[in-house]
């Protein structure tokens, strides 16, 4: 009971502010001879705006008491809000009983301070304490790191947690979980804090990112209420999440470089991006503009219960992408479940499984399938001609299996074909040319990644023994 009064805070809180408001503005028209007969609506509108703040007063009180909000930034909302409610009824008082011995102008002005003093500690506390000055930011400064992730040079050089992970916490988690606002009691600008968790315990678990708080609310359906972040704000890219699991998975180290941790053939290039531009790229294919009715909520269900992540692949829309991340014996039944959610899928990850050529059949009736990832799967040529009726595939990952050159070629009708990875396959390495021209639009990743040294990098110098 007490949360749900507290919860009507933010449904009460802009009564007072647009009554009283309108109130200042009646009392100063009805100093005009025009608009004296206003003068009798002065007192009604004052005493609704009084009630209406001592009541987001005390919604508000209990509100605090979850400790989501900085107590600092709450204690001075609160005593603007209560100076509100206290001064609204003076002037009330003034315009019922002119004798009362106080100044009605001063009295105006001081509630017009205190309503813009405390509407903005509010808006503060909700958005961010720069909220008010963020936009301005790009007019009158070229600092933009709080409104995007600046790009890093050397990405391997680069220290995981710094450079990485705390740019995505930044832009997506710290205006629930900052400085002005701790949601759950959870604080994440501070690493120590985001590792102690919130009032629910931990929200990271070294070394198992399934098992972590914080990757399950991710993954989470949007419109769950744990799902997090809240729908209506911006959510993370696959890649971002797929960034954060990476590092919860290698021990979410805080003073580790990204060359440090392991480093697979998905991970590689979600890496590599970070140089390249402000924003992690979505490496997965553009979502279809056209519309596509819900999926079958039982046919999710069934595959969810099997331990097949299914979520939508963006806001508001119908297409989803499925993973197999945790079911990676995949049999039959699976697959004609798949086959029933054609429409809807889009994305479809069904690396380190046990799929081989015999399952191609079904995923060939994915008909609107744009990106497939079978690496470390033991499909081979067999199985890959089947995949030609998969026009609009973009992205196509086939890291670790037995395919071959020619079986690449019989891909060659994918004109939509923009990204292939074929890094530790049974192609050779002469073909590599033939396969660049037979496929003039896509980018063919062969893997064999190698950092230069730079003249900027530190090299150490050691002595030799003398034997």
């Amino acid at each position: 009971m007490t949360e749900f009064i507290g919860h009507l805070h933010p449904l009460l809180v802009h009564l007072p502010i647009g009554i009283l408001l309108i109130a200042l503005l009646l009392q100063w028209l009805s100093r005009k001879e025009k608009y004296k007969t206003l003068q009798s609506a002065v007192p009604i509108t004052l005493l609704c705006g009084t009630i209406s703040a001592l009541l987001s007063c005390i919604t508000g009180y209990v509100l605090s008491t979850t400790d989501d909000y900085d107590k600092t930034l709450v204690t001075w909302h609160m005593w603007m809000g209560m100076g509100v409610a206290l001064v609204s009824f003076m002037l009330y008082a003034k315009e019922k009983n002119p004798q009362f011995a106080v100044n009605k102008k001063l009295l105006a002005i001081v509630l017009l301070v205190l309503i813009f003093i405390t509407g903005h500690l509010g808006g503060s506390l909700t958005h961010g304490s720069d909220y008010l000055t963020k936009p301005l930011a790009g007019i009158f400064s070229n600092d933009t790191s709080s409104a995007t992730i600046k790009p890093v040079p050397n990405v391997q050089e680069a220290m995981v947690y710094s450079n990485v992970i705390k740019p995505i916490l930044e832009t997506k988690c710290y205006s629930c979980h900052g400085p002005d606002k701790q949601k759950g009691g959870l604080r994440m600008d501070d690493s120590l804090k985001l590792m102690k968790g919130g009032k629910d315990g931990i929200v990271i678990e070294p070394g198992h990112a399934d098992k972590s708080k914080m990757i399950k609310n991710i993954l989470l359906p949007r419109d769950d209420d744990d799902h997090m972040p809240p729908k209506e704000k911006a959510q993370l890219s696959a890649s971002q999440v797929a960034l954060l699991h990476w590092w919860i998975d290698n021990g979410a180290a805080l003073d580790k470089k990204v060359k440090d941790l392991p480093q697979d053939d998905t991970i590689k290039p979600m890496l590599l991006a970070l140089q390249k531009a402000p924003e992690i790229k979505n490496p997965f294919a553009e979502i279809p503009s056209a519309t596509v009715g819900k999926a079958d909520e039982k046919i999710i269900g069934q595959l969810k219960q099997k331990g097949v992540v299914i979520i939508p692949v963006a806001q508001n829309s119908n297409y989803l992408m499925a993973n197999f991340v945790t079911d990676t014996a995949v049999d039959k039944n699976d697959l004609q479940l798949l086959v029933r959610l054609k429409q809807q899928l889009i994305w479809l990850k069904l690396d380190d499984t046990n799929i081989g050529d015999d399952g191609m059949q079904y995923i060939a009736r994915l008909s609107n399938l744009a990106r497939l990832d079978l690496s470390h799967t033991m499909l081979t040529d067999k199985g890959l001609q089947q995949l030609q009726p998969l026009a609009g595939l973009q992205y196509l990952n086939l890291v670790g299996t037995k395919i071959t050159a020619q079986g690449i070629m019989q891909l060659k009708g994918l004109k939509k074909m923009q990204s292939l990875f074929l890094y530790q396959t049974n192609i050779d390495k002469k073909y590599f040319a033939d396969l660049k021209n037979a496929f003039p639009k896509t980018q063919i990743d062969t893997g064999g990644y190698f950092v230069p040294t730079l003249a900027t990098d530190t090299t150490e110098v050691k002595a030799k023994k003398a034997y």
